[in-house]
């Protein structure tokens, strides 16, 4: 065993769990290395095309489609495609609720629990531009590493909300057609991958979860629309955290029904409950996991889902108009909205009674108004392909201004690039980074000093 220091109480109840054979199996797991993955942004770039350009060591997870592993000594981390939004890192395993959630673009979608945002960029990947995603986190400050992931990603129609899950029922009511819930938990699943998650487990184990975790499906099952599919999950192994809490929310809540998941090589069934999916590192390629899916039940009553209404087209400033007329992005204009000089593009089907919740981020941010002048955000450029901005500068990855401009440098044009004058879009290999303002031969950098390669 590497190092990590297990209590007896912890050992005694693996071994009741999982049977004497294959306890030894799991304690076995932990002289292996722990595994590293990243998952591939599908609205940018097929797996396929990111392996074949990639100089990554991958290989694929196998039940994760566009999940892959790569070498632990490998700096994903400092690669322009990292910067570019094309892959997030994200432990196998981890990867798993989100791709078992069926979102379909135009769903208005529910991540309860979000932060730093692994689920919920891969949430919004599968919306397509399409529908709403509510991705929150009751912490603020981690809710805004959030919020960076999910703009490095380009999703376009996201709100980031720091917010109880009581404060977002009240609001919302029975609003979502999918809820995700990664559960705050002890942590059993995760000791290999991380040490310090020992440490926290024996200031709170899995009795002090357990009571967090009935709250918050109890309120989370009110926000879901009869017909939507809630997925609950846990980096743990308890059945207290795990299977109990699936049985709480079906006798709380007699509208919901388990929907069976798939296994697949490796994955195993619920302890005492069949239908529900662990991971188990000694199984898998991966650390510990649970999930449940469940469905809330069709009824002959009408959803108090509070629709938004339609807004009419507001005349917009000058200069934000002129910019705009520079790309070919398709923006609906009743969704723009300017409060304190921000300009936010809001997801469709936004509602109207949300504007009372704590906000991180509405929707796309697009720019800001300065002194009678538009600059756009680091967001908006993100959210952009190559060929929807009319002025674009694109280098190949191996350029070192690539680099350069991601340091926040100011960049000279080669001859042969020619002259350019105002906003254009700087991309690598036609992947973009961000926006420059050109002033001929010289692009005036614009990349969000937040995010700039350190």
């Amino acid at each position: 065993m590497k190092e990590i220091k297990l209590s007896e109480a912890f050992l005694n109840r693996m071994k009741d769990l999982l049977g004497e054979e294959e306890y030894e199996a799991y304690i076995r797991s932990f002289e292996e290395d722990r595994l590293y993955g990243l998952r591939v942004n599908t609205l940018k770039i097929t797996p396929e095309t990111f392996k074949e350009m990639t100089s990554l060591s991958l290989k694929p997870v196998p039940w994760i489609k566009n999940g892959f592993y790569y070498e632990g000594d490998e700096r994903p981390a400092k690669d322009p495609c990292y910067y570019a939004g094309l892959y997030y890192l994200q432990e196998p395993s981890a990867m798993t609720p989100a791709s078992l959630l069926p979102v379909q673009p135009g769903d208005k979608v529910l991540d309860l629990c979000a932060a730093p945002g692994g689920k919920s960029t891969e949430l919004g990947a599968k919306l397509s531009g399409k529908g709403m995603l509510v991705s929150n986190d009751i912490s603020n400050s981690r809710a805004k590493a959030l919020l960076k992931n999910l703009e490095l990603w380009g999703i376009e129609n996201s709100c980031v909300t720091s917010e109880e899950p009581r404060k977002l029922k009240e609001t919302f009511g029975a609003f979502f057609d999918k809820i995700l819930i990664d559960a705050p938990c002890s942590g059993e699943g995760m000791f290999r991958k991380d040490v310090d998650m020992v440490k926290s487990y024996e200031e709170h184990g899995p009795e002090y979860y357990a009571q967090i975790q009935k709250e918050i499906v109890n309120q989370a099952a009110d926000m879901l629309v009869p017909g939507g599919l809630l997925l609950y999950s846990t980096c743990t192994f308890s059945i207290c955290e795990d299977e109990d809490i699936i049985r709480f929310l079906l006798e709380e809540h007699p509208d919901m029904e388990l929907i069976p998941l798939p296994l697949f090589e490796g994955a195993s069934e619920g302890i005492g409950l069949s239908g529900c999916l662990r991971l188990f590192p000694h199984r898998i390629k991966g650390e510990g996991h649970f999930m449940a899916l469940l469905k809330k039940r069709q009824a002959d009553i009408v959803s108090d889902r509070k629709e938004s209404r339609k807004e009419k087209e507001a005349a917009l400033p000058e200069e934000l108009t002129e910019f705009l007329s520079m790309t070919t992005k398709p923006l609906d204009r009743s969704r723009i909205r300017i409060k304190n000089e921000m300009v936010y593009y809001l997801p469709e089907g936004f509602p109207e009674q949300a504007r009372s919740l704590r906000f991180l981020r509405t929707g796309l941010l697009l720019g800001e108004m300065k002194k009678g002048r538009f600059e756009p955000a680091q967001a908006f450029a993100m959210a952009l392909k190559a060929e929807e901005f009319r002025q674009v500068v694109s280098w190949e990855k191996s350029d070192e201004r690539v680099i350069r401009y991601l340091k926040g440098e100011t960049i000279s044009l080669k001859e042969e690039e020619g002259k350019i004058k105002g906003w254009c879009l700087v991309c690598f290999d036609g992947f973009p980074l961000g926006f420059a303002k050109g002033t001929g031969s010289t692009l005036k950098n614009k990349y969000y000093p937040g995010w700039r390669w350190q």
